[in-house]
Parts: C-alpha cells; sequence; structure tokens
C-alpha cells in the first residue's frame, strides 16, 4: 500500500498555478490547492481553458484519506457551453458516478482498485496525486488510474529522466516520468514532471501538443537546464529591445576558435532545442565544441530566459534576432571573427538563409540540418495530406479538409475570406508567424546567398522529407559565386527529424524511441565539413 510515510513524510501541502499551453500558445490556466484535513487529504482547483478546446470550472475537490486512498470526486463545470456536473464516490471497490452532461443524466458504475488514482480528462489538479504516486515510483512500475467516469486502465513507468530548470533565483531538481496509459483506444504517451517535494511541476501530452507547466517555472526568466557542458557560459545578448539568453561554448586549448551559431527549429524553444526529451542542438553544441569550435546557442524571443514577445514574431523577426547574435559574437576578441558558421535546424535553416543573404560579409557557411526546400504553403499541405493519409476516414472527408486548410491560408495570407473559417480555427492560424511561414520561399532566398553551404538530412526524415534537400541543392547549385559557393549534401540512414535513429522516422513514434541522443554521423558530417570551410589561418 502506498502512504505518505513512503514520501518521506515531506510536506505536500500548499498551492500553485499552472498555465495550459497549446502547440506553446497560452490557452488557459488552473489554479490547485493541495491541504491535509482531519482524516484525510483534499485537491481542489479552479480553471478555465479557451479553444479549441473551451472549458472551464469551479469546482474540483478530491478527497482522499490519510493513505491517499480515493473517497470521493466532485465537478461543475462547463465544456463549449454546456453544463457538466460529475460526483463519484469511491467505496469497496466500487466508483459510482452521476454525470450531468448538456442536459442528460446518467448513473455509471466501475469496479476499481484500492488504490487507484482519480484521473478526469482535462482536470490537471488530479496529477498532483499521481505525482506523489510517482515520486517514490521505479521504471517498469505500473499502478491504477480511473478515468472518471469512464474505465480504470493501468498506466506503467517506461522511464524516469533527471530535469534541473533554472530561475533568475533558484535552480529546481526535478525527474521527468515517461508514462504510458493503456487505453481502450490505444495507449497514450505522457510525460510527468515532479519536484523535490512530490508536487507537480509540468504535464505534457506531445501527441496533442499539450503542456501544463506550474508557474514558477514558465515565466519569461525560466529555462529548462536539460543539457549541461563543462565549458558552457552564459551571455544575454542585445536584440531590438530585449535581450536574448544564450549560451556559449568554448573548445579546450584554441586561442581564436571559429565560431558556430546555431538556430532551433519552429515553436517556443529553448537554446538547446528540446523535443520530446531530445535536447538537439545542446548535444550538437557539446560535439561541435570539442572539435575545436566556438559554438552559441539561443533561447529564442518570448522563450526561456529571452525578453520579446512570441505572439507578434516572423522568420524575418528571428532573421533579426539572428543577426544580432552574429554581430555580438563579431565584436569579441577571443574568436576568429573571419570565421564565422551559421547552422540551422529545420526552421532555423530558412532563418539561417535570410541572414546568409543578409550578412555575405560576415557569416562565412550555412548549415541546414533537415530545412525545407518548399515554400511554407506547400510544405504544410504536404504535412497535412501524409497525417491524413494514415486516417481510416472516405477521400472525400480527406478532401474536405484539404479544401479548408487551403481557405485557412488563404485567408492568413490575403486578410479576407474568414467568413468561411470556423472562429476558433482563425483564433489558432491568424498570426504573423504563420503568415511569414507560409510565404517564406527558399527559391527566392537561396540566391542571394555566397556561401558554402551544407545540406544535412535523415533518410527517414517525414517531416522535412529528404527530397526538400535535393530541391535546396538544385537551388543551391544554380547560384554564381565559384568555390565559394559549393554545395554539398548528406543524407544520413537510419535517422529521423530529429537527427536521431529511428525505426519508421514517424511523429508518432518520437515519444518512444529508444535512443534519445543525435547521431554521431550527423556531427561528423558536420564537423568535417566546417573544418573544410572555416579552415585555420596559416
Amino acid at each position: 500500500m502506498w502512504s505518505a510515510v513512503q514520501a518521506g513524510q515531506v510536506d505536500q501541502t500548499g498551492g500553485a498555478v499552472f498555465t495550459v499551453f497549446l502547440r506553446g500558445q497560452r490557452i488557459g490556466s488552473e489554479t490547485v490547492t493541495v491541504t491535509q484535513p482531519s482524516g484525510g487529504w483534499v485537491v481542489s482547483a479552479t480553471g478555465r481553458t479557451g479553444p479549441p478546446l473551451d472549458f472551464s470550472f469551479d469546482k474540483f475537490i478530491a478527497r482522499y484519506g490519510t493513505d491517499w486512498q480515493i473517497r470521493s470526486l466532485e465537478v461543475s463545470g462547463q465544456m463549449r457551453g454546456q453544463g457538466l456536473l460529475l460526483n463519484t464516490d469511491f467505496r469497496d471497490g466500487t466508483a459510482t458516478s452521476d454525470v450531468v452532461q448538456a442536459g442528460k443524466q446518467a448513473r455509471l458504475t466501475h469496479t476499481v482498485s484500492a488504490d487507484t488514482v482519480a484521473l478526469p480528462n482535462n482536470f490537471y489538479a488530479a496529477y498532483e496525486v499521481l505525482a506523489l504516486r510517482l515520486h517514490t515510483a521505479q521504471a517498469g512500475s505500473s499502478l491504477p488510474i480511473y478515468v472518471a467516469p469512464q474505465a480504470e486502465v493501468r498506466a506503467t513507468v517506461t522511464r524516469i529522466t533527471p530535469r534541473r530548470m533554472e530561475t533568475s533565483t533558484a535552480k529546481y531538481e526535478l525527474r521527468q516520468f515517461d508514462v504510458t496509459f493503456a487505453n481502450p483506444s490505444g495507449p497514450l504517451q505522457v510525460e510527468i514532471w515532479v519536484d523535490a517535494r512530490g508536487r507537480l511541476a509540468r504535464v505534457a501530452i506531445p501527441v496533442a501538443s499539450l503542456t501544463v507547466v506550474r508557474d514558477d517555472l514558465s515565466g519569461v526568466m525560466s529555462r529548462l537546464d536539460s543539457f549541461s557542458h563543462p565549458r558552457d557560459e552564459t551571455a544575454f545578448i542585445p536584440a531590438n529591445g530585449f535581450s536574448l539568453a544564450s549560451t556559449f561554448t568554448r573548445p579546450e586549448g584554441i586561442a581564436k576558435p571559429p565560431v558556430v551559431i546555431l538556430v532551433s527549429g519552429s515553436g517556443p524553444q529553448d537554446r538547446d532545442e528540446t523535443v520530446f526529451g531530445i535536447p538537439i542542438l545542446g548535444q550538437v553544441a557539446g560535439r561541435l565544441s570539442d572539435a575545436g569550435f566556438f559554438v552559441v546557442r539561443y533561447d529564442k524571443r518570448g522563450v526561456g530566459q529571452s525578453g520579446g514577445r512570441i505572439e507578434s514574431t516572423s522568420i524575418e523577426a528571428y532573421a533579426e534576432d539572428l543577426r544580432g547574435v552574429v554581430n555580438w559574437v563579431r565584436r569579441r576578441k577571443d574568436v576568429d571573427t573571419d570565421r564565422v558558421a551559421v547552422v540551422g535546424h529545420s526552421e532555423g535553416g530558412s532563418v539561417a538563409l535570410l541572414v546568409g543573404g543578409q550578412m555575405r560579409g560576415q557569416v562565412r557557411a550555412l548549415g541546414l540540418l533537415a530545412a525545407p526546400g518548399q515554400t511554407g504553403r506547400e510544405i504544410t499541405l504536404m504535412q497535412q495530406r501524409r497525417a491524413l493519409d494514415k486516417l481510416n476516414e472516405p477521400e472525400a472527408s480527406k478532401q474536405e479538409k484539404i479544401a479548408l486548410q487551403t481557405r485557412i491560408m488563404d485567408a492568413v495570407v490575403s486578410g479576407t475570406g474568414w467568413e468561411s473559417v470556423p472562429p476558433e480555427l482563425r483564433r489558432q492560424a491568424d498570426s504573423t508567424w504563420f503568415r511569414s511561414w507560409l510565404l517564406f520561399d527558399p527559391a527566392q532566398v537561396v540566391g542571394r546567398t555566397n556561401q558554402p553551404i551544407l545540406l544535412l538530412q535523415g533518410s527517414l526524415d517525414t517531416q522535412v522529407p529528404p527530397d526538400q534537400a535535393d530541391r535546396l541543392e538544385v537551388l543551391a547549385n544554380a547560384r554564381r559565386g565559384g568555390a565559394s559557393a559549393v554545395t554539398r549534401k548528406v543524407v544520413v540512414p537510419g535517422v529521423n527529424h530529429l537527427l536521431v535513429p529511428a525505426r519508421t522516422g514517424e511523429v508518432e513514434e518520437y515519444a518512444s524511441l529508444p535512443v534519445k541522443t543525435v547521431s554521431p554521423e550527423i556531427t561528423d558530417a558536420l564537423i568535417s565539413w566546417l573544418k573544410e570551410v572555416l579552415p585555420a589561418k596559416r
């Protein structure tokens, strides 16, 4: 039987506020309180989450005994404008739920385990109890979860990873529990982060692009320390009215080394570009530094410890930030300012191309890792078609969705035609960044560059397939620049978009990848090329 004794008798009471993010955008919050009245524990909360979930509640109360055995659950709120009431009583191995939803009443009864955790969908306060259970769990252990009021399932801990986050005033030692829920509809992968007290710090559901983060860990001055190198140093680089928080890593024993600036991909990426637990650029930076390069990586504007606002950004704005990093590097006295390369991953490759064309005299080489070779509009449609091909739907239904996506993109670019688009989809799509992405055309940008270009790609990349590198190769080879504009393409077998070994390369397998390390073949190819295009002075 699990008990508070196993948790070390640490005081687990107190309040917390969590922010809900969907695809990196803030869509809601939840205020949670854990108390210990006489005879047990109570987890209570209120919250609201906007479209597309459109969910609010004024009551969430889960009552547990002193040994954290569930006794009752009370919920009242609204889902998409429809009322929701749930009262569940747990007694003698049975969960009896009275439900009122959209005016319809029902009573449901399920057999549950004595130590089950009540975890209704969309109520993140419920994860506080799961965090306490996981606090003393080991990899491979499992526990019962009652997805109220539907059914009890098993949750299995597949991996435990130490994490560290830091703010301007404190550092947090955390653990990430990768948990697989054996739902009837199929396994669901969830990341649950727990602090040293056993309190919930973060929940992420990668397949839904949903992240819930405790407010003391989600502010502008917070960052995940997902990767560190012994020679890492921190700097705040001046940008347009704010600073970019960065880490630079010096090589050992080189007086004035060449410089590599790393640019992360799409979304709210930190300096390490941590995706599904893989610090992609953090790992690349460490290997480049060990190979003799001065490496800079930075939090994107509005992310981690960087200033600026992510809501109004664009590819051009990211290029402006990168130019600031190049200028900061070129003012340093401890590096070779004549040997500066920019290496971008995914969308970061597009940003690198823009800056390469704008700073031909300051940037000597461009490395494009899994970068798109078509317009953002074409890439978006390609990715949607691929996702639809996996669904068991009539072809007519798929064509309707493609037609809707086309109308959305037309409206984003022109600013007109929104009347044919559902309001909740407009709220997601009508952004400065998405417009800049749709309009970005590598064919117009590559021709303005004159640097040597490396096109480095994984053969199993399904997000930006290898044919994108083929397109970029044709564009780059059409430039007039002689030997200085030489292009090299390298496709590494068995590697996906995250630059790690994979089985299929599909996004659905990211969460369960057994290897969380960037392929050495990727970094070896990058290092070899950089040494050729940034040779030491004689």
